[in-house]
């Protein structure tokens, strides 16, 4: 079948989706190699410090007993122009022949960027461009840390219809089904982080680990505590990565794999712009939020927040039960409202599931 370079691009795109959940910390990137639109070889970057989705697709060309040399490569992030765990893919390419290269967006971190230039200067034909909005979509978290220095957050609610989160007595498992939640543990998957608070670590005890679905990794657990008043036997504590986040040193004993970071207080409360900035120069690229409305509405208010992961369960809960955010402060105007840009609603099994980014930072 002969594919044109947008089928080839999306496939390529595809590809990329199968580093989903273990590229961490780096982007999510897929290859495929063609000739007059008939697929050579294809591959994607799966964990650090292993080959890049260029080099693995031309292993695969070889590896098919075909040639690369005149084909086009079609990558889903512009090669990489730099040597670090790995060799510059530019090289690579160079080596192998390719002849023109469609990259669907530009790199950047400018110590690998500018592959482009250097591929388009060694003669090769570069395109850049195709399905961008698309590659884009795969690396949020990642493009996010490397402009800014901070990961992307994306606040999880679990609610009714009528947007209540639990009772007025904390009940709150569980208001979605099934469905819903093991597609939730998939956005975890795909996390470098889960972030809650003491406060929902004492009303519900979670875990915060990936187990609706398959995953090599388990992203690292934080814990936003003030005080550091965490109970020791807290089943968040569980084996693996736990980071608590404290304004003091922490009241209690916590076993020794915990990880504790003061940052200062801000209002009364933990600076949350500082906790990111510390969670950045972790390379954490995607931090996914589950916890109760205060620290959602601290998050909200200071303009930290990207994205809403909201799953609707049809019910109705009514007042006095909680709702989704508590603001420090009470808005005193419609326009001082949060504007969404609402991505995507699907059903999921009973629930409905709404993706959605913030419009406009914050007041």
């Amino acid at each position: 079948m002969i594919l044109s370079d947008r089928a080839l691009m999306a496939r390529a795109l595809v590809l990329a989706e199968r580093g989903m959940f273990t590229t961490t910390p780096n982007p999510r990137v897929g290859c495929v190699i063609a000739r007059e639109g008939t697929v050579l070889g294809e591959g994607w970057h799966e964990r650090a410090g292993q080959a890049h989705a260029e080099t693995r697709a031309l292993d695969d060309v070889q590896g098919r007993g075909n040639d690369p040399h005149g084909a086009t490569a079609y990558v889903t992030l512009e090669p990489c122009n730099h040597h670090a765990r790995t060799p510059p893919c530019t090289d690579a390419l160079l080596a192998a022949g390719i002849s023109r290269v469609v990259a669907a967006m530009r790199d950047p971190y400018e110590l690998a960027a500018h592959g482009a230039d250097r591929l388009a200067r060694a003669g090769i034909s570069v395109e850049v461009g195709l399905l961008e909005d698309e590659a884009r979509e795969l690396n949020p978290g990642w493009i996010k840390r490397i402009e800014t220095g901070r990961p992307w957050v994306r606040v999880k609610v679990a609610s009714s219809l009528d947007g209540r989160t639990a009772l007025d007595n904390g009940a709150s498992q569980w208001i979605t089904g099934p469905a819903a939640r093991a597609d939730g543990h998939r956005w975890r998957a795909r996390a470098c982080a889960i972030l809650t608070g003491i406060g929902t670590v004492r009303q519900d005890d979670p875990q915060l680990t990936v187990r609706e679905v398959d995953t090599p990794r388990q992203p690292l657990r934080v814990i936003v505590d003030r005080y550091g008043d965490t109970p020791a036997g807290a089943r968040v504590f569980g084996p693996g990565q736990v980071l608590v986040f404290t304004a003091t040193p922490p009241r209690t004993n916590w076993p020794p794999h915990v990880e504790t970071m003061e940052v200062p207080d801000r209002d009364g409360r933990i600076d949350l712009a500082a906790m990111l900035d510390v969670l950045g120069k972790r390379e954490i690229n995607e931090m996914h939020v589950e916890a109760g409305a205060k620290l959602s509405g601290a998050l909200l208010a200071a303009g930290l927040v990207d994205e809403l992961l909201v799953y609707l369960a049809p019910c109705l809960l009514g007042d006095p039960a909680r709702g989704m955010f508590d603001l420090p402060v009470a808005l005193a105007s419609l326009a001082d409202r949060f504007a969404l840009r609402i991505r995507n609603v699907d059903r999921v099994g009973e629930d409905w599931r709404i993706l959605a980014r913030v419009a406009a930072p914050s007041r």
